[in-house]
């Protein structure tokens, strides 16, 4: 589990703090550490006799992951983001063109190349009547709790920068990304889990930047078929008892503020020790969030399907695997989830590799929507599916194996949960599905929304870093009130 990527994540300790409703009193770590002087020692006493030291009922003040209120009050409470890496086509998932059709093969004005048709049939799913492919037959069956944007576009169909992009908001500079906003905006209801948790993908995804380092995404690989202590390394520790580290943990603590007291602060020094503490608080909650085997047989089949060793069923068993994972971690108070699931690159032969690489999320996302509903937690959960570009509509070529090249101009996406408007078609594409045209959505645009669903105005959830505020949607950003419930 590497708590601490990258040392690009660091932060003013004296620059203003989120500006929100309940930002009044808000200390940062630093200032509380100061003002409570050994107040580690005295967690450590507390736990001698019998005080729970991380209840979140007994804290009044804290650290940057106590719980904050959003600056107006909204339905979406936690986040998890499927992340469809590799950039999915529009015209083949959830946006269907006769036009494209009937001019199959054929050449297109405005277009290089010849026509390539979607060799998947769609159907009018749900009482909506939504557009859906044949790829999704499971998804199908909950459109109507879906909003499905088919007019986003992004500037630069790279997969490393669009990517950066849409998790991010920035194509070049290291800005905190999506997760890290969130979790830095409404801080985490538990304090013994990290706020922001992504299984998989690329260190760009999960990146804090300039934000404080508790706010950096906390990686875990991982996989069904792995034990918990390979999964969740280091964890525990094979040497040291709880009130040993405890101590350690303190000292290191006490040094901090000791250095910085007559040297200077150090925020890779201070990244580091806050990943420590959340280390050490995770050692019992940590390992059983990730163990499903204590959840019910069928429950674990509706993820990942049944016992099978099919080749096609590994990567849905895996990906089914982490859905199950993901909502056991909103459950118990994660605030943001990122899901890695990959494998939407199709240059050639996109009509079985596209086939197989929807059949690895179809069951196991289904099964996340479906099980969130019963648990009653879709209402307070935002779930976002979508890739960081699309695809053309006209063959990439290949012998008699036809894909599609990169395209930004049109790309897809799809919400539900969280106060999202269910059951609609948002934005439009042209009479051939390449170019975005209708209520254009910018990523800026996309995050403005998303942060609107969260319960925030997102030219408020501001920054300051080297003299000047910076937000996730930089200076631009329109919230798509359309999607809002």
């Amino acid at each position: 589990m590497n708590h601490r990527e990258s040392n690009s994540c660091s932060f003013n300790s004296d620059s203003s703090p989120l500006l929100h409703p309940g930002a009044a009193g808000f200390l940062s770590r630093r200032d509380f550490l100061v003002r409570n002087g050994v107040g580690f020692g005295g967690l450590s006493l507390a736990a001698l006799f019998g005080i729970n030291p991380f209840d979140l009922n007994a804290a009044t003040t804290g650290g940057p992951l106590m719980p904050k209120a959003p600056h107006f009050p909204a339905k979406a409470k936690a986040v998890i983001q499927i992340f469809a890496s590799g950039a999915p086509s529009t015209v083949d998932t959830w946006d269907y063109k006769p036009e494209l059709e009937k001019n199959d093969g054929k050449k297109i004005p405005g277009y290089e190349g010849l026509a390539f048709a979607s060799p998947f049939k769609f159907t009018k799913s749900g009482k909506s009547g939504i557009d859906t492919s044949e790829i999704f037959p499971e998804l199908a069956k909950h459109v109507d709790s879906m909003t499905v944007i088919k007019s986003l576009f992004t500037e630069i169909p790279d997969h490393v920068i669009a990517g950066r992009m849409l998790n991010t908001g920035s194509a070049q500079l290291p800005k905190p990304s999506l997760g890290s906003w969130v979790t830095y905006g409404l801080g985490s209801v538990n304090q013994n889990m990290p706020g922001f948790i992504s299984l998989g993908g690329r260190p760009d995804n999960r990146q804090c930047a300039f934000l404080p380092g508790v706010y950096q995404g906390c990686n875990v690989n991982y996989s069904p078929t792995a034990s918990l202590s390979t999964i969740l390394a280091n964890i525990k520790s094979e040497f040291s008892t709880l009130e040993r580290q405890r101590r350690q943990i303190d000292f290191a603590a006490q040094s901090n503020r000791e250095h910085a007291a007559m040297l200077q602060k150090d925020t890779q020094l201070e990244a580091r020790i806050e990943a420590f503490e959340i280390a050490f608080k995770m050692q019992t909650e940590a390992t059983d969030a990730f163990d499903i085997s204590k959840e019910p047989e069928a429950m674990r089949e509706r993820y990942m399907g049944p016992a099978t060793t099919m080749a096609a069923a590994a990567a849905m068993k895996s990906n089914g695997a982490k859905m199950l994972v993901a909502r056991r971690l909103i459950e118990r108070g994660v605030r943001f989830v990122q899901v890695d699931t990959g494998n939407w690159d199709h240059h050639e032969n996109l009509a079985i590799k596209a086939k197989e690489a929807a059949f690895a999320v179809d069951g196991p996302v289904a099964a996340l929507l479906q099980d969130l509903k019963e648990r009653g937690l879709l209402d307070s959960t935002l779930v976002i599916w979508g890739g960081e570009f699309g695809r053309t509509v006209t063959t990439s070529g290949g012998a008699g194996v036809p894909g599609r090249d990169h395209n930004g101009n049109a790309m897809v996406s799809w919400m539900a949960g969280g106060g999202v408007k269910g059951g609609q078609s948002y934005g439009g594409t042209d009479e051939f599905g390449g170019k975005a045209v209708e209520n254009r959505m910018h990523i800026h645009d996309l995050h403005a929304t998303i942060l609107a669903l969260m319960g925030f105005d997102h030219t408020k959830l501001t920054f300051n870093y080297n003299g000047r505020d910076f937000r996730l949607t930089d200076n631009f950003g329109n919230v798509a009130k359309e999607i809002i419930a």
